[in-house]
């Protein structure tokens, strides 16, 4: 079985049929990146978002599991932040878990790892922002980047 990443339109799909996400290595210092895309998560969709870090308790005023599986909810997608040796064992909990998507971030590729992910029944996004592909198909994105407001760069 040969993985090919998801078009556009079916990472669309995902998101659209996606109700809850699991943040794996979700960070409470407001500089990582995994705690500027739970900040968005939480403000910006309707997901239900859980946090997963066995290092800490809370983020964001929510509690923190230390593991996939003590999660009150089975996710429907895991959003990971870990390091490319980790991803495996991340692989495999969310396989364990039961959940329908493994979303892995910016610089997050293996192809022999989204193979095994697709034979287990999982859906596999490799390299993406779940952020930025939120925000992508629900106007949050323009051509010129994010939606900030501002665009002319013309003084006040």
């Amino acid at each position: 079985m040969t993985w090919t990443p998801p078009s556009a339109q079916e990472r669309q799909a995902i998101l659209r049929r996606t109700r809850t996400v699991a943040v794996v290595g979700a960070s409470p210092n407001p500089a990582r990146a995994s705690n500027f895309v739970a900040t968005y998560l939480l403000g910006s969709t309707g997901f239900d978002v859980f946090f997963v870090n066995p290092n800490a308790r809370e983020i964001l005023g929510r509690p923190v599991y230390p593991s996939l599986d003590a999660l009150p909810v089975t996710p429907d997608l895991v959003d990971v932040f870990r390091r490319p040796e980790d991803l495996p064992d991340v692989l495999d909990a969310t396989i364990e878990a039961g959940a329908q998507t493994f979303w892995t971030q910016f610089g997050l590729y293996d192809e022999a790892l989204a193979e095994r992910g697709v034979e287990a029944g999982l859906t596999v996004v490799m390299d993406r922002c779940l952020k930025v592909e939120h925000a992508r198909f629900h106007g949050g994105l323009h051509l010129a980047g994010f939606d900030t407001g501002v665009i002319s760069a013309r003084k006040r």
